[in-house]
């Protein structure tokens, strides 16, 4: 809420109560303060970043949404919510990623202070100021412009004021100020380190199909010989030998039937 101009009201002299003649019985000067405030005004607001750097209670960090990088003294019992943990700035490494919420809220109020004079006339300047001695001391008020004052009853202006006269004023201020009071919250986690190896893939990922089995080669109608397995080497000689012999044997008959020359 914007104020067009403070407003400042000065009050004084409401009534005169005693005379030039009167002595002052009781010289003082005492104010009360109230406020009254009007409707709350909240601003909520998200940053994004990185921690860039930590040491001690300075921190950088870089602005992810901006590209801003500040640096930060942090206090000790600030905390942060980081993957659940609470974690002060000592605890904060570079590489984590923070989210922090700054709630605002502005209450404007306008704060009246009103001020009790009692003292004694010892110059006036109509219609502008007045010099009032209380407790030995002269302190000057202006006059707002048309102020009356009381005396016996009656009202009068500035010009009607006397040297000695004892009066007693109130002076009342107003005064527009805005509290301003802010909340805030910090988030963050540890981002997980790609695998070794693995692709970043940016964009929809479409499933991958599934393997197709090679097709068997074709198979020919001729078989691979198998390789002979040997053979337990249980037989001899004998039979070998017999049939040698029957041939030999046979040989005289054969020639006996050949011609002869």
């Amino acid at each position: 809420m914007k104020y067009s101009r403070t407003i400042i009201f000065s009050t004084l002299a409401i009534a005169v109560v005693l005379t030039v003649y009167s002595p002052l019985s009781v010289a003082q000067q005492t104010s009360e303060s109230s406020a009254t405030q009007g409707q709350a005004e909240q601003q909520t607001t998200v940053e994004h970043g990185e921690v860039v750097y930590v040491s001690g209670n300075e921190l950088v960090v870089k602005n992810t949404d901006t590209g801003e990088v500040k640096s930060l003294t942090v206090q000790d019992s600030a905390r942060a919510t980081v993957d659940g943990q609470e974690l002060s700035v000592h605890e904060l490494k570079p590489g984590m990623k923070l989210e922090r919420t700054v709630t605002t809220t502005t209450t404007p109020k306008m704060v009246k202070t009103v001020t009790t004079i009692r003292g004694k006339v010892w110059h006036v300047t109509p219609p502008t100021s007045v010099i009032l001695t209380m407790n030995g001391a002269n302190k000057e008020y202006k006059i707002p412009q048309g102020q009356k004052f009381n005396i016996n009853g009656e009202e009068v202006d500035a010009f009607h004021l006397k040297k000695g006269m004892t009066v007693t004023a109130t002076v009342i201020k107003e005064v527009p100020e805005v509290d301003v009071a802010e909340q805030k919250r910090v988030i963050g986690h540890v981002p997980t380190p790609p695998m070794e190896g693995a692709l970043l893939i940016e964009g929809p990922i479409t499933p991958a199909a599934a393997p197709t089995t090679p097709a068997a080669a074709p198979t020919t109608e001729v078989a691979k010989a198998e390789k002979p397995k040997t053979l337990p080497q249980t037989a001899t000689m004998l039979p070998l030998l017999g049939l040698l012999g029957l041939l030999m044997s046979g040989v005289p008959v054969v020639m006996r039937f050949l011609p002869r020359r």
